[in-house]
């Protein structure tokens, strides 16, 4: 398939930038391109993604359309929601806490949560962190798709919940929880005394310079935010309403690829926390359904190639988006789709695997 000039250039653009005109660079890009145009015409893909290493960005693009009704392409600049990658934001709001002295990983959420049930007595902050709390989740609630629609506060969508017996004893097992990171949401509002969105934007979003990063609202005019879409037999359909207020510190925020990359550099740094504080987050603490185990946030594992790394997976109605950082390698891909059937994982790998090879 043949790129419109404007795409052709921005790939030739980012050769030059990460090595001059050096056939190695141009390969890689046009190898990652094939790829990426061989999904989109398989109907499988839609969306942008990047490609980094070494702290340069070795390839960016968007593909597909944005709104398909009115035929508006994606771009790397395109806003996505981005499901439950908007977790490790949530957990690193907490160790910002934990920092400042306003709240303890090890705390029990009692002291957080006012009327607090006899049964989350036991229940920590690093238990909802890892997925091992115990409380039952929420997605799963028999009347989840008809109350989806409805707006929800983070305190009330904690009442859904709170009162429901524990699936397990807390800290005995692993079991991923949306629940967990509402509460942890809610939480972060208690400890911080300002609501979720606007401490991790004055926190986290500013600090790194992530200007297209956010909480999404579905009645806010957000410029550049893609539309999402789902697959019914062989036919595509706008997604069904889900309001953004009901996942809260586990599913609300939306981001672009490039924001993301900034995300990812940052995590290198000390710019938010303190070294100490990072390998405490990066920690696999649970045995957990994907890699190693759960950190905050995060799942650590090594590929069948050996290469280590942490990674998440997001899906929210209309929207797919998938995250690995090969820290050893120092390599980065990032993965946005507003198609809520796109493989992101299987395109994440295979992006993968052409920069090992290269």
């Amino acid at each position: 398939m043949k790129l419109p000039v404007y795409n052709l250039t921005r790939v030739l653009i980012i050769s030059i930038i990460i090595g001059g005109s050096s056939v190695g660079a141009r390969e890689l890009a046009s190898s990652i391109d094939d790829y990426m145009n061989a999904s989109v015409s398989a109907g499988k893909f839609s969306g942008a993604v990047l490609v980094a290493r070494d702290g340069k960005v070795l390839f960016t693009k968007g593909y597909g359309m944005a709104s398909l009704e009115l035929k508006v392409p994606n771009t790397p600049q395109m806003k996505f929601r981005i499901g439950s990658l908007s977790k490790q934001f949530t957990a690193m709001a907490v160790m910002i806490l934990q920092e400042r002295g306003r709240l303890k990983v090890q705390d029990s959420v009692c002291k957080y949560v006012p009327e607090c049930p006899e049964a989350w007595a036991h229940v920590t902050i690093h238990q909802l962190l890892t997925h091992t709390s115990g409380i039952p989740e929420l997605l799963s609630f028999p009347d989840f798709q008809q109350t989806m629609a409805l707006p929800s506060p983070v305190a009330q969508t904690v009442e859904r919940f709170k009162h429901k017996p524990l699936d397990f004893e807390p800290g005995a097992r692993f079991h991923y929880s949306n629940s967990g990171y509402v509460l942890l949401g809610y939480i972060i509002e208690r400890a911080s005394g300002v609501p979720y969105e606007d401490f991790l934007t004055a926190n986290i979003f500013e600090p790194l310079k992530m200007a297209n990063t956010g909480s999404d609202h579905n009645e806010r005019l957000i410029m550049n935010r893609a539309n999402g879409y789902i697959r019914r037999g062989a036919t595509i359909l706008n997604a069904p309403y889900i309001d953004m207020s009901i996942p809260t510190g586990g599913g609300s925020l939306y981001s672009t690829v490039e924001d993301l990359f900034r995300w990812d550099q940052a995590l290198y740094t000390e710019k938010l926390v303190a070294g100490s504080t990072l390998d405490a987050m990066f920690k696999p603490y649970a045995t957990a359904d994907w890699g190693d185990g759960a950190a905050y946030g995060w799942f650590i594992g090594k590929d069948k190639a050996g290469h280590s790394y942490m990674g998440f997976e997001g899906g929210i109605n209309g929207f797919a988006s998938h995250i690995m950082r090969y820290t050893n390698d120092r390599v980065l891909v990032v993965v946005l789709s507003n198609y809520s059937f796109a493989p992101v994982a299987d395109i994440e790998s295979e992006l993968a695997a052409i920069v090992f090879k290269g």
